[in-house]
């Protein structure tokens, strides 16, 4: 059934610039609910945005003659369709009442899922949050019913933690807790320790709020999660709130009251108390825990138990207006403490054999990389020290949103040209992919982490910005003279651009060509908008254009292509999970959001042909830190002669991949050898990737064995652990190196998640491959709800259609009619918490034909195979902000992205 109805769902909240000029649009719906109708009071058009209203009275005077109609304007049709994994899925009984909601309250009415996963979800006590289908009667409890292998770690990550508590439990099948992480923070997780089928509970405490729950592979180097701390039972550390009374034996009854005994510390410090175990007996538990009392009910392990008491009694105790803190008193010991703890989730960096290159330079302080983008966030944690003097070169104030023109300070002030939320900080997140400090346990890393940044800014308001602007940041970053009157003290060696959108100009070719004569590595993104045609600057002579990869080194959807592309490298692809670590393949570094006027610093996963240029600029860094002689002459030599990278495609170059993938351990090998020195032979068979997820649908994967050093090596041996999966070679050479086909086999396999192993010997080493297999139907799972697709026109800042489809598995079809002649954009989201915003954090979102920039459409005809897809776009706070007050089993959390319309590539 569908349904055409006068009022929008979103059109006067929406992040995206509602109140259209345009009044009249259709709101559509398929499968629509009789619920929908309670939604009309929200926002009928006329009322709420503003709409007519002319005044009444009466006239005797005679009417003017009418005029003739004027012909109707052409109207166009536009459609497509939005795409989704399937590993990616939604909660079945979100807040949002134009979905029908199926009940997932109770382990009996578990929700089915595949692992590994990305689930968004909505949880809220009765009379929290916004309105909607749960907000009056609650939905404390989320259950999902999934097949589980031992090391496999389950995260829960609660989008409006300092608004609301939400708790992360694991059942088993007959109702009992097996294990729980009870925080308060930004996230809860648990790591699987035996195979099995399980019921995974995400519950909340307390509030309402969105969340996303990732189940990651087994056996993956996914540990930047710690596992649940231990602590010591029916003991806190406490301290009181200024002028309360609280010495205990001046005032017992003040600790009676809460329910415990002062045994160490004193006024002004903190102090541990004992919990009276009493303080949760059956009378207290329902007034103090509310509905959380129901789950002592299944905790029927003694010494489980006693955790849940001690963390609950706690949580009891923050309420408390005299209690300032309270946390658990943990049992410490000696351990090692893995550095950059967020580096495993870096796929893209064994890719390119960045490790092997490692070995031997890690980047030279004196190699400076010029970032021209939207500046830096330069208090962030992992490049804060690693920057040199840059500057502010956009030149309108109401762009650079710092209160005037081109000035010394680079900084990025954030801010995003529709509504309010989060902020990409795009140069922040190009900066870490190129120097992103390295083994400070904290994190992820650079491509050249001992090297430097400087922040150059161009790009204001939503990463848009000028051509002129633009090139004076460039003339800065060379050490030319530019409108601010000064040069750096040392110009860069390298300038990276993960920008673009204007015409060829005499006047930036020629700068190009200046900068090129000083010795200057000029590194461009080719371009998100899926074309052949020219891009610029990628497209100028003298700049090296970089094409984007996905984790199977497979050109992107967006990716430009073209005769003026030279290397490719991973750009990311945030709609699939192809090594199963819970986590979309998106490209992991440095980033921020904006709440509030307030920066939080963050990793963000982001996919773009502008996080593939920052891959480069880092490994020709490297290679400058090697052989600071190397000259643009001589990379374009080595580039041509494919010492520098893997050749992909058709053989030689090619207008998809260039001259192939970049090869940092080649690079820097190269390197050493053009300055007549070279590397001690090390060869090291290694893969390009070291887990491969199948999900529940795809048949066929690539793998690549290749010798990560200098030396012989041959492959004596590859072998398979299971007889549903199989290797064929494609693309091999005499030692067995080369590419292979991985297939999988599910039709003899009981539904089900199913491990195996790749074991390849070479003369050298021996390499295990993980792989993963869900059994049963291909799209169980895959549904992500409603989605709001919107048709925004970028220059009115309005939306003026909108569709809404449930869509059908992993498809979302749409189409808008009557759409005026004019440019526009096309957006989609979810809203699980029903605020009319799309895009919040725990929700899906994309655009077309990627969120890092959102394509203007020229519409003068009916276009189709409008197709792009939604995900959960996902950040990872730095530990010390994701900070849980000592409940949280782990120090990080993944946040979603809002999307913001903007120009930078």
């Amino acid at each position: 059934m569908s349904a055409a109805i006068h009022f929008s769902h979103l059109q006067c909240l929406l992040r995206w610039g509602f109140c259209s000029a345009a009044a009249n649009f259709e709101f559509h719906m398929h499968n629509t609910l009789s619920s929908l109708l309670t939604c009309i009071a929200l926002s009928l058009l006329a009322t709420a945005c503003g709409g007519g209203g002319g005044g009444g009275g009466s006239s005797t005077e005679t009417s003017p003659p009418i005029e003739p109609t004027p012909p109707a304007a052409a109207t166009f049709t536009l459609s497509g369709i939005v795409t989704t994994s399937d590993s990616q899925l939604a909660d079945s009984d979100t807040n949002d009442p134009t979905r029908q909601a199926v009940g997932n309250d109770t382990p009996a009415t578990a929700q089915a899922v595949p692992s590994p996963a990305t689930l968004g979800g909505y949880i809220n006590q009765p009379g929290t949050g916004a309105e909607g289908r749960s907000q009056l009667s609650g939905d404390t409890d989320d259950f999902f019913a999934v097949d589980l292998l031992a090391g496999q770690r389950i995260t829960l990550l609660v989008s409006d933690f300092e608004q609301a508590d939400a708790d992360l439990y694991l059942f088993d099948t007959q109702g009992n807790i097996l294990d729980f992480s009870a925080g308060i923070g930004e996230v809860e997780s648990l790591l699987v320790t035996r195979d099995g089928t399980y019921l995974v509970n995400a519950f909340a405490f307390e509030g309402a709020t969105n969340y996303i729950l990732a189940i990651g592979a087994p056996n993956t180097p996914n540990e930047y999660t710690a596992a649940a701390p231990d602590i010591i039972p029916w003991e806190a550390v406490v301290a009181y709130q200024d002028g309360a009374q609280v010495a205990s034996t001046a005032a017992p009854e003040f600790t009676r009251r809460l329910g415990m005994t002062q045994r160490a510390g004193g006024r002004d410090r903190a102090r541990l108390m004992a919990l009276h175990r009493g303080f949760i007996d059956a009378q207290q538990m329902q007034q103090r825990l509310g509905s959380a009392a129901a789950k002592m009910l299944a905790l029927h392990d003694t010494p489980l138990r006693a955790r849940w008491e001690t963390l609950m009694a706690i949580k009891a105790l923050r309420k408390d207006p005299a209690v300032r803190y309270a946390e658990p008193n943990y049992r410490m010991r000696a351990s090692a403490v893995p550095n950059d703890d967020a580096y495993p989730l870096q796929w893209h960096y064994p890719l390119i054999g960045l490790p092997q290159a490692w070995d031997t330079t890690a980047g030279d302080p004196g190699v400076v990389v010029a970032v021209v983008d939207t500046g830096i966030l330069a208090n962030h944690p992992d490049l804060a020290g690693l920057l040199t003097d840059g500057y502010d070169f956009v030149r309108d104030p109401s762009s650079a949103l710092d209160g005037d023109g081109i000035d010394p300070d680079p900084q990025d002030p954030g801010g995003s040209s529709v509504g309010g939320g989060s902020d990409s900080f795009h140069g922040t997140h190009v900066s870490g992919t190129i120097a992103a400090r390295g083994n400070n346990q904290l994190g992820g890393v650079g491509t050249a982490y001992g090297s430097r940044v400087m922040p150059v800014r161009a790009l204001g308001v939503g990463g848009e910005g000028t051509s002129y602007d633009v090139d004076q940041a460039i003339r800065f970053a060379a050490g030319l003279s530019n409108d601010s009157g000064t040069v750096p003290a040392e110009p860069a060696q390298i300038i990276n651009l993960s920008l673009g959108g204007a015409p060829f100009s005499q006047a930036s070719q020629e700068l190009f060509n200046q900068v090129r004569a000083a010795g200057i590595l000029v590194v461009a993104a080719a371009g998100n908008e899926a074309s052949s045609a020219p891009s610029y600057p990628a497209s100028y002579d003298g700049v090296i254009s970089v094409s984007a990869v996905d984790a199977q080194r497979r050109l992107t959807a967006y990716s430009n292509i073209g005769p003026r592309v030279d290397v490719a490298a991973p750009g990311g692809d945030n709609s699939v999970d192809l090594n199963g670590d819970g986590y979309p393949d998106g490209i992991l570094s440095t980033g921020g959001t904006i709440n509030d006027s307030t920066v939080t610093f963050v990793y963000s996963f982001l996919n773009g042909t502008s996080m593939a240029a920052p891959h480069v600029a880092g490994v020709l860094a490297l290679m400058k830190s090697v052989n600071p002689f190397l000259q643009p002459d001589d990379i374009d030599a080595l580039l041509t002669s494919g010492l520098l990278s893997d050749d992909l495609g058709v053989p030689g170059r090619d207008d998809q991949y260039g001259h192939g993938i970049i090869n940092a351990q080649r690079s820097v090998v190269a390197a050493l050898e053009a300055a007549g020195s070279s590397v001690a032979d090390n060869p090291r068979l290694i893969s390009s990737a070291s887990t491969l997820n199948f999900g529940s649908s795809t048949t066929a994967l690539t793998l690549v064995l290749s010798n990560g050093g200098k030396g012989d090596l041959a492959l004596l041996n590859i072998a398979v652990s299971e007889p549903w999966l199989a290797l064929e070679p494609v693309n091999v050479d005499g030692a067995g190196l080369g590419e292979y086909t991985v297939s999988v086999t599910r039709d003899s396999l009981p539904p089900g998640i199913y491990a195996a192993d790749i074991t390849a010997q070479s003369s050298v080493n021996v390499l295990n491959v993980r792989v993963l297999v869900s059994a049963g139907n291909p799209n169980a799972g895959a549904d992500l709800g409603v989605i709001y697709i919107l048709l925004y026109d970028p220059l009115a800042e309005e939306t003026v259609a909108q569709f809404a489809t449930a869509g059908n598995g992993t498809n979302y079809p749409y189409r808008f009619t009557d759409v005026p002649e004019g440019r526009y954009e096309i957006l989609a989201g979810t809203d699980a918490d029903n605020d009319l915003f799309i895009c919040d954090a725990g929700e899906a979102c994309g655009a077309w034909l990627t969120l890092d920039q959102p394509i203007d459409l020229s519409v003068d005809s009916d276009r189709d195979a409008l197709n792009f897809p939604v995900e959960y776009l996902l950040s990872l706070p730095n530990s010390s902000t994701a900070a849980n007050n000592g409940l949280s089993s782990t120090p990080a959390v993944i946040r979603p992205r809002q999307t913001i319309p903007g120009r930078s590539k």
